[in-house]
């Protein structure tokens, strides 16, 4: 990675260097501070509940409830009073879609957040990401009410597991691509991708890396900001807004995609087209052992720190 100013670089990032691998973290960070925005951490449940439990499963092998989950969105959506819009594309012999809602002004650029509403085989998926999914729908009430000053669109994805994981028929990837072809100026997209997982306990964090357990903590209980060396600016700023909006710990990371989970969601589609995108996350399977299994169900969740990672993703709509 390049500085142009190498000694401010040593003060606001840490790198390490292991196994031909360069990670940075964002020391020092100064948090920027914003209003608290009254999030509904019972919504929040209502909706994965909603997800993981009526509409289970939501996969492409039950297409059926893939469909009833798209239109549950799209009917919170409308609710809102959001101006709505639906992206459809094939896959597979099927005809699948991103609900889209817009806030804000219709010109400038644009500040994407979006989260994948499908699930991984017959799994509930409640934090594969019927989480995400809540955290835009309780995104879509509060900038409702309160209308961003910048143009902000929230994506619900099709597509995000396999077997289109990684390939344009990604309903990320088709987003992405659009916004391209359109030559659409955008300041950022957040990819919400399991929000809602968090442990106290000692050693309930893992690491794709052993050296990166000397530089963050061992209990499961932050969310972390990911992205790519080339969205380093991107990722210090989130972490200022979210340390100024909550005080849930937040911890960050620039590192190649070759670092396994770096680019495991949405916002790698965005990377494709050279559109800066970090993903909000728990860090699924490095945290919760309920990764892509029966067990990840609703009861597992903890929907009051949920809610202060919506209130943080808020401030990034609002301030960013």
């Amino acid at each position: 990675m390049r500085f142009k100013r190498p000694l401010i670089a040593i003060v606001t990032a840490i790198a390490v260097i292991t196994g031909g691998c360069a990670f940075v973290t964002q020391p020092l960070v100064k948090p920027i501070a914003s209003p608290p925005a009254g999030v509904d951490a019972a919504a929040l449940e209502q909706h994965v509940r909603e997800l993981a439990v009526t509409l289970h499963p939501r996969s492409v092998d039950s297409y059926a409830n893939n469909q009833r989950a798209a239109d549950y969105v799209l009917a919170q959506f409308i609710a809102t009073g959001a101006a709505t819009d639906i992206q459809k594309f094939e896959a597979g012999g099927g005809i699948y879609r991103n609900v889209i809602a817009r806030f804000g002004p219709a010109e400038g650029p644009l500040l994407v957040i979006g989260a994948h509403y499908d699930s991984c085989g017959d799994t509930p998926g409640a934090d594969d990401n019927a989480s995400g999914v809540a955290g835009l729908l309780e995104l879509a009430r509060l900038l409702a009410a309160h209308p961003p000053p910048q143009p902000v669109e929230l994506v619900a994805f099709a597509l995000e597991e396999p077997p289109y994981f990684r390939t344009e028929a990604m309903g990320s990837f088709q987003h992405a691509r659009g916004l391209a072809k359109q030559e659409r100026p955008v300041r950022l997209m957040i990819a919400l991708e399991m929000i809602g997982y968090f442990r106290d306990t000692p050693n309930s964090q893992q690491f794709p890396v052993a050296a990166l357990s000397s530089m963050y903590p061992n209990e499961g209980n932050f969310i972390a900001i990911v992205g790519h060396f080339g969205d380093f600016g991107a990722t210090r700023r989130v972490k200022a807004l979210f340390m100024g909006a909550t005080d849930l710990p937040v911890e960050s990371i620039n590192a190649p995609a070759s670092v396994q989970g770096v680019d495991f969601s949405d916002h790698a589609s965005y990377w494709h087209f050279d559109l800066p995108a970090v993903m909000v996350t728990d860090t699924a399977f490095l945290r919760n052992p309920n990764y892509h299994t029966t067990g990840d169900t609703p009861d597992t969740l903890d929907y009051a720190r949920m809610a202060k990672v919506v209130q943080a993703v808020y401030a990034v709509a609002m301030v960013y």
